[in-house]
C-alpha cells in the first residue's frame, strides 16, 4: 500500500501557476499520480496542464497492469488531440502544450509515462536515481557527450524541451516499468523543483521526512533558492500490506480490519 502528499507552489516570479497535479493513492488496488507543466510562453499554459490532469482524474481501476497503463496513454493522446484543436480555433495555431510525468502502481508493479522534462525519481534503500530521461535540447547534448551534467543544469537553452502534449499530432510518450516494494520513494516534481535543488539535496529531503513533511520541505527548500517558475512535488511511500497510516492519505483496509476485529474482540 501507498500514501502520499502533494503541493504545487507559483514560486518567487510568476503570475499564474502553470503546474498541475493529480494524486489518486486510494483508487482501488491503483495509484495514479501525475505532475503537469504548461508550456511557459506559449498559449494557456494553465489551461493545457489541466486538462490533462482532469482527463487522467476520470481513469478507474477497472483494469489490470499494462491495460491501465494503455488507459493512460489513451487518456493523454486525446488530450492532445484536443489541445491541437483548440490551438487551431482560438489560438491561430498557437501551441498550447504541457509536459506530463505520470506514476502509476499496480499490486507490486508501477510504472511512469512522461513526455518533457517533468521527471519521476526513486529511492530504495538510500539509493537515490532518476527513473525519467528528459526529452530536452540540453539532454540531447548530455547524451552525445558535448555537455555534462553541471553544464546542462545552467545552459541558456535549458528550458526548451523536444515532446510535450499538444506540440504534435501525434504524442510520443516514453515508459519504464518496475518492481516496486515496501519503504520505495517515489517523487514527481515539475522543473521548477529539479532545476534549483541538487539530486543529493533532494535525497537527504526524502531519506529524513515521511510524505507530507518532506513536499513541504522540498518547496521551502526551492523558495529559498529564489524559485523563478512554479513548483510541484509529489512524494509516494510504499508500506507494506499490513502497515497501518493514519497519517498519510491511504490506510490499508485488511491493517483497519484487523485493528477494528481486535477492538471487537
Amino acid at each position: 500500500m501507498w500514501t502520499s502528499a502533494a503541493q504545487s507552489h507559483v514560486g518567487r516570479v510568476r503570475r499564474v501557476n502553470e503546474d498541475a497535479y493529480l494524486e489518486r493513492p486510494q483508487l482501488g488496488d491503483c495509484g495514479l499520480w501525475a505532475v503537469a507543466d504548461g508550456m511557459g510562453g506559449h498559449a494557456a499554459g494553465d489551461v493545457a496542464s489541466r486538462m490533462i490532469v482532469d482527463e487522467l482524474a476520470q481513469i478507474q481501476c477497472t483494469q489490470k497492469g499494462y491495460e491501465l497503463v494503455v488507459s493512460v496513454e489513451q487518456a493523454l493522446q486525446r488530450v492532445n488531440d484536443q489541445l491541437r484543436d483548440r490551438a487551431g480555433r482560438e489560438r491561430q495555431r498557437r501551441t498550447m502544450g504541457s509536459t506530463i510525468a505520470v506514476l502509476l502502481t499496480y499490486g507490486h508493479r508501477g510504472w511512469c509515462l512522461w513526455a518533457g522534462d517533468s521527471r519521476v525519481y526513486g529511492m530504495r534503500n538510500g539509493q537515490f536515481r532518476q527513473l525519467t530521461r528528459d526529452h530536452s535540447h540540453v539532454q540531447e547534448l548530455v547524451s552525445r557527450g558535448l555537455i555534462n551534467a553541471a553544464e546542462a543544469r545552467d545552459h541558456p537553452l535549458s528550458n526548451v524541451i523536444t515532446r510535450a502534449v499538444g506540440s504534435q499530432s501525434s504524442l510520443q510518450l516514453e515508459q519504464r516499468s518496475f518492481e516496486i516494494a515496501p519503504g520505495d520513494i517515489y517523487l514527481l516534481c515539475s522543473d521548477g523543483l529539479s532545476k534549483l535543488l541538487s539530486d543529493d539535496d533532494i535525497a537527504a529531503i526524502l531519506s529524513r521526512s515521511n510524505s507530507p513533511n518532506a513536499v513541504h520541505a522540498l518547496i521551502d527548500r526551492a523558495l529559498e533558492q529564489g524559485a523563478d517558475d512554479n513548483v510541484t512535488a509529489i512524494v509516494v511511500s510504499v508500506h507494506s500490506a499490513d502497515a497501518l497510516d493514519v497519517t498519510g492519505n491511504t490506510i490499508p483496509l485488511e491493517g483497519l480490519s484487523k485493528r477494528l476485529r481486535g477492538l471487537r474482540d
